[in-house]
């Protein structure tokens, strides 16, 4: 597998965990763990369009 093909892998799991996630929290009926499934949602989109910005070469990641 090229260094291409990884980065495109890992950044597909990323979006699909995050997607899981946000579907969890969409079902919980815990107001505790559908703020704490939506926050970790959004920690991982965060991390994969940063990931995605570096691996495209943009020496400016998202904060």
């Amino acid at each position: 597998m090229s260094e291409s093909e990884d980065v495109r892998s890992r950044l597909r799991q990323m979006r699909g965990r995050a997607e899981d996630l946000t579907r969890a929290a969409e079902q919980a009926t815990d107001p505790a763990e559908r703020r704490r499934l939506q926050d970790e949602a959004h920690r991982l989109e965060s991390r994969s369009v940063q990931f995605s910005g570096m691996a495209s070469g943009d020496i400016y990641p998202m904060e």
